[in-house]
Order: structure tokens, then sequence, then C-alpha cells
């Protein structure tokens, strides 16, 4: 039942977020998550289920700016400042799931915040995936 109702919130939310990317073309600074950030534990860590439902969520909502394999290089992030993260980059493996979990609920411009959108469960999964994209 929850999800009846997820699919079509975070896909409102998806919708929001690129209304407003047009509103911020300045190029920023790294992101980087705060240190509390690295002590959020992944309830779901080498879980396979979890990576395998978070692909599926990733490809609904993620695909469009990240590309398919997690590049940064979907057709709806060609012309985002800053570009769409690259998931499959040492530098992005390296950080803690705690941290990436931080980005995808607070977001920054032009990433929409998925705090509300996407349940937390869900979160976690799609950081198991992309935990899989690993170069």
């Amino acid at each position: 039942m929850k999800n009846k109702k997820f699919l079509p919130r975070a896909v409102a939310m998806a919708a929001i977020g690129f209304l407003f990317v047009g509103f911020n073309t300045q190029a920023q600074e790294k992101w980087v998550a705060p240190a509390s950030a690295d002590k959020i534990v992944n309830p779901l860590k080498g879980d396979a289920n979890a990576a395998d439902s978070g692909k599926r969520t990733y490809k609904m909502l993620c695909v469009v700016c990240h590309g398919a394999k997690g590049k940064g290089d979907g057709v709806g992030g060609a012309g985002l400042k800053p570009k769409p993260t690259d998931f499959t980059s040492a530098e992005v493996q390296a950080q803690t799931d705690g941290a990436l979990f931080w980005k995808l609920e607070e977001g920054r411009s032009p990433m929409a915040s998925y705090k509300t959108a996407i349940p937390e469960k869900k979160r976690w999964e799609i950081i198991n995936y992309i935990r899989t994209l690993k170069k």
C-alpha cells in the first residue's frame, strides 16, 4: 500500500526538482556531508535484495540525471550545474553510506531533497545499489 503512494509523490518531487534547475546555473563548491553523517549506519548494508530493489527505484527516479550506469551522464543532467554526481567514481565510492544517505535526504540545487518523497528504507536501498556501480 505504501508503495502506491510513494511512486506518485516521488515522481512529483523529481518533476519539481527539474523545474528549479534553470534557476541555479552557478558552479558550486564540492559537496561534502557533515561529519555527523558518517555516523549514520546503513541498516541494509550488504543486502543483495535491497540493492536489487534500489536499482528499480534508481531507474524510476535517478537515471534521468545520473544515467543508466550512474556516471552522471543522464539526458536530464546535461545542462545542470553542477553536473550530476558520477556514482562510479572512487571519490563517491570512498564516502560512507551515511554521507550518501545524508545527501539523498538533504539534496542541494539542482537536486531536490528526497527526505519526504522517498521512504527511508527505499533511500537505503538506493545507497546499496549505488555501491554496486563501482568502476
